[in-house]
């Protein structure tokens, strides 16, 4: 198991870091845009990503992507062990929300919160780790291993083009952290539960919907009928949830074909097996339809390992370091500490920012949170060891 030191030679809290002028910093990063689908958008992320982490003297690996989906950007800081198996900062930069979004949900700070599309997941826990380092740097604190930071660009819809990229870094780190969202008591991630995705294919007949309805079978309720049945599967150990649903072209026409995606959480790898057996077991509900089932992507279980819990536990003290609890959960959501901590690289999820709304029109995050929760990670990038 790695050695990790129990607490900094230093302390975090003397470190300058100021929440009003970091949020103020951040919005830049708000205000492109970059869901993961618009690669363009997603690489002008990583351009304003680059430049900001360029001025911490980093050396720049821009990583392009493949399958339609935009860049990735590895960034190696100075250190005089450079090259050595180190700390792995893992974030993605892509979001869910599409370009224009931030013409109707603009970053705005209300009271104590900075609201913003993709703020919370996870432009934040991104920016906020840049300055950690950057206020190591100018405090003249050298951490005990080389720090590399990689931002990603697809993690959203499951990481189908940056999967073996993640896994292939990861193996070079002595440790993994993750600055994904805080959970909503502030607490960190220890686990995760297994991701599954599918594409399910209805298909029927054809037919004039005015003329001669009777004659057609509609793929539109075929699909309903088994977006019912797939979430109605839904128990204490999985969740099948029907995300996506497009079908037929035209009011006046049977539709023929319907498509929607479906996304499968899973507790342990044998619930994932059982859940991935009954979506592939899907059968028709009506006479002449067809029912067709793709598996697509699949996040991994991460189960508890006695390496990320000792990261979790020097966390946890230097939390209490600085003034705060930092309880653990074992999160339902997927994100690529999936991947890393299924490989049994010690593993720390959910150290961005507190807040709530992901996902939605309500994203926002506590804005005094950037100065805990970057105090909160320089004090690990000074600790591991």
């Amino acid at each position: 198991m790695p050695k990790i030191s129990s607490r900094t030679l230093f302390n975090a809290r003397d470190l300058p870091f100021d929440s009003g002028a970091m949020a103020a910093d951040l919005k830049r990063w708000v205000d492109q845009e970059s869901p993961t689908y618009d690669a363009d958008a997603v690489n002008r992320m990583m351009d304003v990503a680059s430049r900001d982490l360029a001025m911490l003297g980093a050396d720049l690996q821009r990583l392009p992507g493949h399958g339609g989906y935009g860049d990735c950007v590895k960034a190696t800081l100075p250190h005089s062990r450079r090259g050595a198996p180190g700390i792995l900062v893992l974030g993605h930069m892509d979001t869910v929300h599409p370009v224009g979004t931030i013409a109707h949900f603009p970053f705005r700070e209300e009271k104590d919160r900075c609201y913003g599309p993709g703020i919370l997941d996870m432009k934040a826990g991104n920016f906020l780790s840049l300055e950690a380092i950057r206020q190591l740097q100018r405090a003249g604190i050298d951490t005990p291993l080389p720090i590399t930071v990689m931002f990603t660009s697809d993690e959203e819809v499951g990481s189908p083009s940056t999967r073996a990229l993640i896994e292939a870094e990861a193996r070079r780190h002595r440790f993994v952290l993750v600055p994904e969202p805080a959970r909503r008591n502030g607490g960190v991630v220890t686990g995760r539960y297994a991701i599954a995705r599918f594409r399910i294919t209805t298909v029927g007949q054809p037919s004039h919907a005015g003329l001669r309805l009777s004659e057609g079978v509609s793929a539109i309720r075929e699909m309903a009928q088994q977006i019912i049945a797939i979430e109605a599967m839904t128990d204490k150990e999985s969740g099948f949830s029907v995300g996506v649903v497009r079908g037929g072209e035209w009011a006046n026409c049977v539709a023929t074909t319907c498509h929607a995606e479906v996304l499968v959480s899973a507790t342990t790898h044998a619930v994932l097996e059982r859940a991935i057996e009954r979506m592939h077991g899907l059968k028709p509900k009506g006479a002449g339809s067809m029912v067709k089932v793709e598996q697509s992507v699949v996040r991994p279980v991460w189960e508890k390992t006695a390496a990320s819990w000792a990261v979790y536990e020097t966390a946890k003290g230097l939390a209490a370091d600085l003034g705060f609890d930092l309880p653990f959960e074992v999160s339902g959501g997927g994100s690529d500490g999936n991947f890393t901590g299924a490989l049994g690289v010690p593993t720390l999820d959910g150290l961005g920012a507190r807040g709530d709304g992901p996902h939605t029109l309500e994203e926002h995050i506590v804005t005094e949170s950037l100065a805990e929760r970057g105090r909160l990670m320089a004090a690990l990038l000074a600790t591991l060891d």
